[in-house]
């Protein structure tokens, strides 16, 4: 009873998350080094493309350091040059970035006892592969020497050669022609950011689903067929994994 009493005290998780581990934050750095060149050239794609869609300098540089979201900046910006409301530019923007809801869950349990403002700013540079990484590493949410540090080196310089190659295309946007077609450029980072994450028969289907809708409903005003697409795309990915879920609890009870 001591023993366990002991291993749940208040002080001894904080203790063991929180204390910094060199070795486990180089341990992060170096497997999150292989992504950071795509990181970086994405992010000058979107850098790029803000200038391009009419923003000024001020205003892209504000939006990559708020926002610091690449797939809601480029569903935002077709819609900011054609001059959509502003809440259609907001929701189209939040629905994408519902993503990251499931991340704060699946990290909540890791570092619950932190305080709110190293959570707050663990979220705001946390990243789709940076999460994926992490929780390959330790899927056990249970307090472990050296989590926090392994976090840091994968979330920091992710989030750094986001901002330099986004920073760098936003200065650079104004010398590079309008011809090279980096509209299609920034559909192509996202679709090789994209497809390592299509893990499973749900994300599947819901990347399948979400490009046939989007497809079809492409004359829909202000681009909402976007935020449809993302929509129903959700939705199938959910209804596929709860039936999949369903499907082998019924197996289980057969056998």
């Amino acid at each position: 009873m001591t023993e366990t009493s002991s291993a749940h005290s208040p002080d001894a998780p904080i203790c063991n998350v929180a204390a910094h581990d060199e070795a486990a934050w180089r341990a992060g750095l170096k497997v999150g080094t292989p992504t950071l060149f795509g990181i970086g050239a994405w992010g000058l794609v979107v850098g790029i493309a803000m200038v391009k869609s009419g923003l000024s300098i001020a205003q892209a540089l504000g939006m990559t350091l708020l926002v610091f979201a690449g797939s809601a900046q480029l569903a935002a910006l077709p819609l900011i040059a054609s001059h959509a409301p502003v809440w259609v530019i907001f929701l189209t923007a939040l629905v994408v970035n519902l993503r990251f809801v499931i991340f704060s869950a699946l990290l909540a349990p890791h570092f619950s006892q932190l305080p709110w403002r190293k959570r707050f700013a663990l979220g705001y540079v946390a990243g789709d592969m940076t999460v994926a990484l992490f929780l390959h590493k330790f899927p056990d949410p249970a307090p472990q020497p050296g989590k926090l540090s392994y976090l840091k080196g994968l979330l920091y310089p992710n989030w750094a050669a986001w901002q330099i190659g986004s920073i760098a295309g936003i200065f650079a946007g104004s010398a590079v022609p309008a011809e090279w077609g980096l509209g299609f450029a920034g559909t192509l980072a996202i679709i090789c950011v994209m497809v390592p994450l299509i893990a499973g028969r749900p994300a599947l289907c819901g990347v399948l689903v979400a490009g046939a809708v989007a497809v079809l409903a492409v004359g829909l005003p202000y681009k909402l067929g976007l935020l449809l697409a993302v929509l129903l795309g959700m939705l199938t990915s959910m209804a596929v994994e709860e039936g999949a879920e369903k499907w082998r609890q019924s197996r289980g009870e057969q056998r």
